[in-house]
């Protein structure tokens, strides 16, 4: 194991980048770097295309090209070639949500079996994955949440995406691949943990398979951390998580404010920092039984983890303690990480652009609204196009 890991090495983190690939991210990124830009993108995209102005054109060349891998699993090819020249993992993430028709979410659940197909065939690939969003109504999500009666038709629709997501966790098991759950809106969260534990515990007997994700910027999920890792050890099963800090800040503190009810999220960045280190250590300690992707672009979490895979005895490269970020950001960890032995993934998200979008959306406005990643993803590029041309 590499003790002496430097994520500041940005020979090592871009030397899958060509100078002028480097050039575009930087305009990109520099871009992102102004709020009123990022503030008023998403409506003028909106506007654009409701008026048939061809933009999805330049969408495609610029937010689309740095974050995604495609329009198809088939198109995430030489992304997929390219990160496992240098030791990481693909894990092809089917970008649509939201959808609201049966023929909709029955197409995003077939897209969703041929991902697991996809991993179940290539090494390359560790994990799949899928939002519920793509293959269950989110009004209806909200509504079994919030325990009201459902309709006749409501209930049969509710059985429906039930099935479609116990099918893919079954599928998944029975092909040998880990499945990552991903966690969405607080008021809709609930069913999903309840269908993901329902399919941890038919699966994950010897080792994980299903994974759920656990979004550290809520104030109850350390909680819920512990009591889903007690609950399946009481079952007998094997727990298999994803930490995540969150990716729905905005949309929590609109709708707390709307239904006038506590809001979901942490009060501020200090507490959510401290409950992803808690739930690092936490999972880091019980590994025996609960095993974990750390998905986070941080680099005083993902060094706090490489200590505590040190501290706990485990080879750099055991899958019960896994890294992940979002492909075209976090480049210097990844890469780093990998070349120091340690399983790592890039998310990549593909599909048709349009549907991609709130997705490319919300990489704007992370970028932009957490607090110097901008200037740490520019300042590394930069830095790394000064030692390309001899300048230090």
């Amino acid at each position: 194991m590499d003790l002496d890991l430097d994520f500041n090495n940005t020979e090592i983190a871009f030397k899958s980048r060509s100078t002028a690939a480097l050039r575009k991210a930087q305009v990109l990124f520099a871009a992102m770097g102004r709020p009123v830009l990022v503030a008023s993108g998403p409506k003028l995209v909106t506007l654009a295309l409701k008026v048939r102005l061809p933009i999805t054109p330049l969408i495609k060349v610029t937010l689309f090209d740095q974050f995604c891998g495609g329009e198809t699993i088939a198109d995430c090819e030489p992304t997929v070639a390219q990160l496992a020249a240098f030791g990481i993992g693909a894990i092809l993430d089917y970008s649509v949500e939201g959808e609201k028709s049966e023929r909709g979410f029955d197409a995003a659940k077939d897209e969703v079996s041929r991902l697991v197909d996809n991993a179940a065939r290539d090494a390359r690939v560790p994990f799949a994955v899928f939002k519920v969003t793509s293959i269950a109504r989110f009004d209806l999500l909200a509504k079994v949440q919030a325990k009201l009666a459902l309709t006749t038709d409501e209930a049969a629709e509710w059985g429906r995406a039930a099935a479609r997501f116990d099918a893919l966790c079954d599928e998944a098991a029975g092909r040998g691949v880990r499945l990552l759950i991903d966690a969405e809106e607080s008021w809709i969260q609930d069913p999903i943990d309840e269908l993901a534990f329902a399919a941890m515990a038919r699966h994950n007997h010897k080792t994980a398979i299903i994974y759920n994700t656990v979004q550290l910027y809520r104030v109850d999920r350390l909680a819920y951390l512990k009591a889903l890792h007690a609950r399946a050890q009481k079952a007998g099963v094997v727990t298999g998580v994803k930490l995540v800090r969150g990716a729905y800040m905005e949309k929590e503190r609109v709708h707390a404010q709307k239904t006038g009810r506590p809001s979901a999220i942490q009060p501020d960045k200090a507490a959510t920092d401290r409950d992803f280190e808690a739930a690092l250590r936490y999972c880091a300690q019980a590994v025996a039984t609960l095993h974990f992707c750390a998905g986070s672009h941080n680099e005083a979490s993902n060094r706090l983890l490489v200590e505590l895979i040190r501290a706990q005895g485990l080879a750099p490269g055991d899958k019960r303690a896994e890294f992940a970020q979002l492909l075209g950001m976090g480049d210097h960890l990844s890469y780093n990480l990998a070349h120091a032995g340690f399983r790592v993934s890039k998310y990549v998200p593909y599909g048709p652009v349009r549907t991609a979008l709130p997705y490319l959306f919300r990489r704007a406005e992370e970028n932009s609204s957490i607090q110097g990643q901008t200037g740490r993803e520019l300042s590394l590029i930069e830095r790394e196009l000064r030692r390309r041309s001899g300048r230090s």
